[in-house]
């Protein structure tokens, strides 16, 4: 029975839908909309609920759908989509480089179980495009679990396939980029907190230095926003999330980046940088058997310059804010940037 609009629950924490910059959002959230858009793009749908969960205003919007997908010769699916809205895309891209992950040994058929979720088709009206939502739960609070470390080598595996997978990338990150990112975001730190401009001064020149002597890698395609998160562990099976940021890149990048945030969790939330040493130590291992001893100095650069970012990032969380000046503490020792 087909649902009215009335009885389909839309839940909005965010209140997208007065977000002038992606103004698709409001359609999108439209019940009687959105199931006649699900349905001209997977057939005959009966929606049930849309969820907003997560937002950055004036940039990008996730929206999950709840429908039963009516089937000719057999019971109705139930199922989730997840529907990606970015600002000036028109979901065409997502969709595709999707595609091209699963043909690249990503599919539903991959025998070493690393997979992406896969893409399910584009609402051109609401400028979207859908995936299916696939089982299991993120590794972030997994790998502390008994068997992490053996986790951690897993994911490590799962960015070595990425890396070497072929699928072309559109754009590029470089050393330069990274700096650069850090030049942006730091001074903001050092603007709210006066007393700190000339440890963020030291800081950045540090991480310049740092950069100066980090070994450059051939470039290939890199996730660029690699962490726990952005894994989804279905008992043996892997699925990769979120390739918004993909690009050519140092590969090294991609692991620095994830050990960066372990550490930042670590500190985070048990008082001590190294409570998950073992995690990091796994993970680096397994990707330096993979990639080879050259990528190890690049990994460590890219370590410290992510808990360089998190000075910044701290500072977006109010929870996070009084962990701040521990993270620049721990980047001025590693960087040796102290007075």
């Amino acid at each position: 029975m087909k649902a009215s609009a009335s009885t389909i629950q839309v839940i909005d924490p965010f209140g997208v839908t007065g977000d002038e910059a992606m103004p698709s959002l409001s359609a999108a959230l439209e019940p009687e909309e959105a199931r006649q858009r699900l349905t001209d793009a997977l057939g005959p749908v009966t929606l049930r609920e849309i969820r907003v969960t997560r937002y950055k205003p004036e940039r990008r919007c996730v929206i999950e759908y709840d429908f039963e997908m009516e089937r000719r010769d057999s019971p109705a699916e139930t199922l989730t989509l997840i529907g990606k809205v970015r600002r000036l895309r028109s979901g065409k891209s997502g969709y595709q480089l999707l595609n091209a992950f699963r043909n690249a040994g990503f599919g539903s058929a991959a025998e070493d179980g690393i997979m992406v979720p896969e893409p399910m088709g584009v609402v051109r009206d609401f400028r979207m495009w859908l995936q299916r939502k696939m089982p299991g739960r993120v590794a972030t609070g997994l790998l502390e679990r008994p068997g992490g470390e053996d986790l951690a080598r897993r994911i490590a595996e799962a960015a070595h396939k990425v890396h070497h997978a072929g699928v072309p990338a559109k754009r590029s990150h470089t050393m330069r980029d990274e700096l650069r990112i850090l030049h942006e975001r730091l001074p903001e730190v050092a603007h709210e907190r006066s007393e700190w401009a000339e440890r963020i001064e030291r800081l950045l020149s540090a991480c310049e230095r740092l950069g100066a002597t980090t070994p450059e890698s051939e470039p290939r395609g890199i996730h660029r926003d690699f962490y726990a998160d952005q894994v989804l562990v279905d008992g043996d099976n892997l699925y990769l999330l979120d390739f918004d940021l993909y690009c050519a890149g140092d590969p090294a990048l991609d692991i620095g980046n994830f050990l960066g945030h372990i550490r930042e969790q670590s500190l985070r939330t048990t008082g001590d940088p190294d409570a998950l040493a073992h995690l990091e130590a796994a993970m680096e291992e397994r990707f330096v058997d993979l990639s080879g001893e050259a990528t190890r100095a690049a990994i460590h650069s890219y370590t410290t310059l992510t808990l360089a970012r998190h000075v910044h990032l701290s500072t977006l969380f109010p929870e996070r804010r009084a962990y701040t000046e521990d993270l620049l503490e721990l980047c001025e020792e590693r960087l040796g940037a102290r007075c």
